[in-house]
């Protein structure tokens, strides 16, 4: 198997002369400036029910030894370069698919976590370097990249529609396949635009405890914060205990 080996003229661009090119750490990151509720945003699960298209991979990094996992200010290597349209200076996410628990078959939505995002600090004809900017997540060799840009926060409506009842969505999962959440998590249900969800939709949450002649038990509130065709993103604005995969979500509606 061949071995890419970057062209001294190239790693001339990633070092000053004075510095040694084995130290292949890439320079300070400044703080993000980012708001909590933004990088939240970011860092939060999405989920989709076809496999997203991947060319784009980290494949590794500039380290004495070989490494999986990488941190901010760390150098990363990805399996493009200038003959395909790689600049110094773009941004990418940099995210990995998680198959949720809840199904058993290939059919089933897929959680999308991101790790991080990812600065191209130098670029050859066949691959480039990049500094990690921030993390969520370890940043995995094999992780792919997509394009860059930053979500805004969702102020949730004061109003406060009736719940639908009688057409419920349910809980799927979260980052890492997480099962239970609480306040301030972020989870996916199975609803989406297909079924007229919008950003900023507000969702009661119920357990059904399986009891003769009961109600459902309201566990709390969430509020939609990325809504794809058949998935949706929702933060838990209230929840009076936790949240599990698989409990019922209705949208408020007027």
């Amino acid at each position: 198997m061949s071995r890419f080996v970057w062209p001294a003229a190239f790693l001339s661009t990633l070092v000053a002369s004075t510095a040694l090119v084995t130290a292949q750490r890439a320079p300070a990151m400044a703080q993000t400036g980012l708001p909590a509720e933004v990088l939240g945003l970011v860092c939060a699960p999405t989920a989709v029910t076809d496999e997203p298209p991947m060319p784009l991979r980290v494949t590794g990094g500039q380290d004495v030894s070989t490494r999986r996992n990488y941190a901010p200010g760390d150098f990363v290597t990805i399996n493009a370069g200038a003959r395909n349209g790689m600049t110094v200076g773009q941004e990418y996410f940099v995210r990995r698919t998680e198959k949720d628990r809840t199904f058993k078959s290939d059919d089933g939505p897929m959680t999308i976590r991101t790790a991080g995002w990812v600065r191209v600090y130098a670029v050859d004809d066949e691959l480039s370097l990049a500094t990690v900017t921030y993390a969520c997540d370890a940043i995995e060799v094999g992780d792919y990249l997509e394009t860059f840009k930053l979500p805004e926060a969702i102020v949730p409506n004061p109003d406060k529609p009736k719940a639908e009842r009688d057409h419920y969505a349910r809980v799927l999962g979260g980052n890492d396949l997480r099962s239970s959440f609480g306040r301030g998590d972020y989870l996916t249900i199975n609803r989406g635009s297909s079924e007229g969800v919008k950003v900023g939709a507000q969702f009661v949450v119920y357990r059904d405890k399986h009891e003769s002649k009961n109600f459902l038990f309201e566990l709390g509130e969430a509020v939609a914060v990325t809504v794809g065709p058949k998935v949706s993103t929702l933060l838990i604005t209230l929840s009076r205990d936790e949240f599990h995969e698989g409990d019922y979500v209705a949208e408020r509606k007027n």
